[in-house]
């Protein structure tokens, strides 16, 4: 049998082809950005790559903490191969001078000659400036590949500089039948399997913070803890909304903060004493002023958060505070996880029949994961952005 001949190369790329290539290439800087999520606060989670001759020579990511950036990890690596390169980042380049001089700068003094960036930063200290940087360079320059990607990684950047807030992701577990716990009084319920507690301490070393109300720490005492092989070093901040400082000092939470950071938003109000056998622990106590002694406003509790620093909070708390949070629009990702377990009597729901329908509104949510963990079913919803 003889060899089929080879058909000869194309000479040249069409504008689709290009387009595509641009787009196959953002994807992969994506998938390097996510490696930051949890881990680089205040600042986004940004991938960047530099390639030469259709070959990645150069690749970074936000460094722990937010620095270095991407763009200037992914240009040292690639060293003077750089030089008429093309860069794909998923956020636009910073035009300001920081901790660290301008990545725009970096940009320009590399010999870059080709920029793809996902999506304008929103920052006012950016906004539109690092691009016009790079234009004003010279530099071949195309934005919008995979925005809304781009965006849904950073909303929680987005939203701290745009509405001083970080962004929310809401973890409810339910029986088969919608319940998220029996009757006041009845013992914990376990909802759900091994591969499915897992997913959910995966879940926390994707944000900077994990916070419950006052209730599930009272009535669970978690620990709210990574604990996965391999993951020890993760230590999201551990965050109770405890308007009384009813938090007991020998609670899991307050007897390991030496170890994982604890902080604990009180009422102004609240007992000085309660707050001196907490703090003796090492639990860190914000006051908030609020007219209410038994709750506080959520907005207030979102901007103490965002002020921190903090853009990814993962909210494990109970029905009532998923349902304040829903109605108050700050749920931006809420992961429903269903068991097999039916209660089959009475108990207390894990949502209501508005927020569930709420889910099921595609003006509202889109739900982009349903998945079987073990024998647990995950749901994912996105709240439109």
């Amino acid at each position: 049998m003889t060899a089929e001949p080879m058909l000869p190369q194309a000479e040249h790329t069409t504008a689709s082809d290009a387009v595509d290539e641009d787009a196959r290439m953002m994807a992969a800087a994506l998938c390097f950005a996510r490696r930051g999520l949890g881990r680089v606060a205040p600042n986004p989670a940004v991938g960047a790559l530099v390639i030469k001759d259709g070959v990645v020579v150069g690749r970074g990511v936000t460094g722990v903490g937010g620095r270095p950036h991407a763009e200037t990890i992914a240009l040292r690596e690639a060293g003077s191969a750089a030089k008429g390169a093309a860069l794909y980042v998923t956020l636009e380049p910073c035009s300001h001078h920081g901790r660290t001089p301008p990545c725009a700068d970096a940009i320009i003094a590399a010999g870059i000659s080709r920029v793809v960036s996902a999506t304008d930063d929103p920052d006012a200290r950016v906004a539109g400036q690092g691009h016009q940087r790079l234009r004003a360079a010279g530099i071949d320059l195309r934005t919008g590949v995979l925005s809304r990607e781009a965006r849904r990684l950073n909303i929680g950047h987005i939203l701290r500089v745009t509405q001083g807030r970080p962004m929310l992701t809401l973890k409810l577990a339910e029986t088969v039948d919608g319940f998220a716990a029996g009757p006041a009084g009845a013992p914990r319920l376990m909802l759900t399997g091994e591969t499915a507690n897992a997913h959910v301490h995966m879940m926390r070393t994707l944000h900077d913070a994990v916070f419950v109300g006052s209730g599930t720490a009272l009535a669970d005492d978690p620990l709210l803890t990574v604990r996965l092989p391999g993951l020890e070093a993760a230590k999201p901040l551990r965050i109770v909304i405890d308007p009384k400082l009813a938090m007991p000092p020998a609670s899991h939470l307050a007897m390991t903060a030496i170890e994982h950071p604890v902080l604990v938003l009180a009422n102004e109000r609240a007992s000085h004493a309660a707050e001196a056998q907490l703090v003796e622990k090492g639990v860190e106590i914000i006051r908030l002023a609020d007219g209410d002694a038994d709750r506080l406003d959520l907005s207030l509790v979102l901007k103490s958060l965002a002020e921190r620093g903090l853009t990814r909070v993962f909210c494990e708390g109970g029905p009532r505070l998923a349902a304040s949070l829903i109605a108050d629009s700050f749920a931006d990702e809420i992961v429903l996880l269903t068991s097999t377990v039916a209660l089959q009597g009475q108990g207390i729901a894990a949502l209501s029949p508005s927020d569930r329908a709420s889910l099921a509104d595609p003006g509202q949510f889109r739900c982009v994961e349903d998945r079987m963990l073990g024998p647990d079913r995950l749901r994912r919803y996105e709240r439109l952005l």
